[in-house]
């Protein structure tokens, strides 16, 4: 007999609740993609275990006792109340973005432009984490992410964006000054900012070696664009992204220090777990991510075309 505090095995009702829908094993079957003799298997189980006789067996049939079809009943909708709390999970699910990101491009790029997402989705609530490190996707708290790499992460699906570039870019003040990058017999007057590893792959593209000594950089920060804040101040000569920072020498903050662009091969990705590619959530801010994307790359197609790849030396 059936305790209390004892509640029979949920296959053993799963199986109880689709046959007394269907008046039928066969039937009850199909949906659960079982057999017929699964099914007659767990609702024996369940009558044993409950001391509750739930169905009439005849030769061709089965039909509900009395105390089957109450219990039915209160089965029913029990399952029916657990679809509906699932099916309003998943509806909320699908009304809020996690991403995670780098930080000068959720900082310079990407948060700029999330009023064009929001007019188009607004019921597509965003909440965007800035991070260097890449964080965990597959089984993480975030949805999607915006990486740079290769595009070869085991698991996810990626869309590139943009390549990564990168090209010395000043305050125009410093434009004159700044041809001394292009002039081996002259000394730089001002600090170089931005990643030291990022210089020395352009100054080997460009053909100029060695690297000017530690002496030439200025301060060390944490991200490109307080590097590209510093240069924008005139505080130096920048190593940065021309997609990036577009907006900053659109608006005349900055000018190219020297005409040549640098790359590695690396790519700007948008990328999520191959398991959600049917989210529409992830759809949408896919879709709406490659078309800002797009027009970026085209206004960016006279740096673009002058790009100089380099690979890292090890």
């Amino acid at each position: 007999m059936l305790s209390t505090r004892h509640l029979p095995s949920l296959a053993s009702i799963r199986a109880f609740e689709a046959a007394a829908r269907h008046c039928s094993f066969a039937k009850a079957a199909r949906e659960l993609d079982t057999t017929a003799a699964s099914v007659s298997y767990h609702v024996r189980c369940l009558e044993q275990e409950t001391g509750v006789r739930l169905f009439l067996r005849f030769a061709q049939r089965v039909e509900l006792t009395e105390s089957g079809a109450a219990v039915a009943r209160e089965a029913t909708a029990a399952f029916d109340a657990l679809r509906a709390s699932f099916l309003h999970a998943a509806a909320a699910e699908e009304t809020r973005l996690s991403l995670t990101t780098l930080p000068s491009l959720g900082t310079s790029w990407l948060t700029p432009k999330l009023g064009r997402f929001r007019a188009k989705h607004a019921s597509i609530a965003l909440e965007i984490e800035l991070s260097a490190d890449a964080q965990d996707l597959v089984g993480g708290r975030f949805d999607a992410a915006i990486r740079n790499g290769y595009g070869n992460w085991p698991g996810l699906r990626t869309h590139a964006l943009f390549p990564s570039v990168f090209m010395p870019l000043c305050a125009p003040a410093l434009r004159e000054t700044a041809k001394a990058l292009d002039d081996p017999q002259r000394t730089l007057e001002v600090p170089l900012l931005g990643r030291p590893d990022w210089w020395a792959l352009w100054y080997r593209a460009h053909g100029r070696m060695p690297l000017p000594p530690a002496s030439h950089f200025g301060p060390l920060l944490s991200a490109e664009y307080l590097d590209i804040a510093a240069a924008v101040a005139g505080q130096g000569i920048a190593i940065g992204s021309p997609i990036l920072f577009r907006s900053e020498i659109d608006a005349g903050r900055l000018v190219p220090a020297h005409a040549l662009v640098v790359g590695t091969g690396r790519t700007f990705w948008f990328t999520y777990p191959a398991a959600r590619a049917q989210s529409r959530k992830i759809g949408a801010f896919r879709d709406w991510l490659e078309d800002e994307a797009a027009r970026d790359r085209e206004a960016a197609r006279p740096f673009l075309r002058k790009i100089k790849i380099v690979e890292p030396q090890s």
